[in-house]
């Protein structure tokens, strides 16, 4: 992945959560195929960008609290902010922020026409406090973070998977394996646990070069840092989590095996 500028982070992955603001885009540091989403419907809020309104309905769901807001002039417009404490009837206002237009939440089984993903909401009439908990990046240390030192890995010291790939193959051949049972083996470079209800493991086998040398996998098991692991999953390719957070080739819902 690549950073353009920091502002402020948000979960994902739900995605994963975990998400980091990184300007008028997102973007998250140190993760390799993972890429900002250049969708042409989605367009970002100027920091400045300030929605303020009375609450006319929200819900929580995935990590996150959705909130339509009803400004003075009638207009409604739907925020997401990370789980936050928020009532119909409260005023609140949201600065800055990121627009997605057309976004589906999985979890609410509901497309928003227009959304706002913002780091926090705030409620002035509560003496101004942000309602919303300060969010997790999914590059920064938080609970469940394995942040051990990554070992660099010499091409050809790992060998490949009997019938899998290698971490550049997968990448190479993605619209071929696409939605395909695929196994890779290859060195936990990287973990963050309970996110959107998964753990998410970084592998690589010494294959590949910067954006095809890293591979972002889902599971429900566990591995630590400097683990080498045959991870078996199903090969998800151009995945859009929202918010920005794009991934060319992401393996979901492995099995691990040490």
């Amino acid at each position: 992945m690549r950073k353009r500028a920091i502002v402020i982070s948000s979960v994902a992955v739900g995605l994963a959560t975990t998400f980091v603001f990184a300007g008028d885009v997102m973007a998250e540091s140190g993760k390799k195929g993972l890429v900002v989403a250049q969708a042409p419907a989605s367009a970002p809020a100027s920091p400045r960008t300030l929605v303020t309104g009375k609450v006319v309905s929200t819900m929580s769901s995935g990590g996150y609290t959705y909130v339509e807001i009803e400004s003075a002039d009638k207009k409604r417009t739907w925020v997401a902010v990370p789980t936050a404490n928020v009532n119909v009837g409260d005023n609140v206002e949201v600065k800055g922020g990121m627009v997605m237009d057309g976004f589906t939440s999985k979890s609410l089984n509901r497309t928003f026409d227009s959304i706002i993903f913002a780091d926090a909401i705030s409620t002035p009439g509560k003496g101004g406090a942000a309602a919303s908990a300060p969010s997790t990046p999914m590059n920064a240390p938080h609970p469940g973070q394995d942040t051990k030192p990554k070992q660099e890995i010499k091409p050809g010291s790992i060998a490949k998977a009997k019938g899998g790939y290698t971490v550049a193959e997968i990448f190479a051949k993605k619209t071929a394996l696409k939605d395909k049972k695929v196994s890779v083996k290859g060195k936990v470079t990287k973990t963050s646990s309970g996110i959107m209800g998964k753990n998410w493991l970084h592998i690589q086998d010494g294959s590949g070069k910067d954006g095809t040398n890293d591979l972002t996998v889902t599971t429900a098991e566990t591995a630590a840092v400097g683990d080498v692991v045959t991870v078996t999953g199903t090969l998800a390719v151009d995945k859009d989590f929202g918010m920005g957070y794009f991934y060319n080739a992401i393996l979901e819902n492995a099995t691990v095996k040490k």
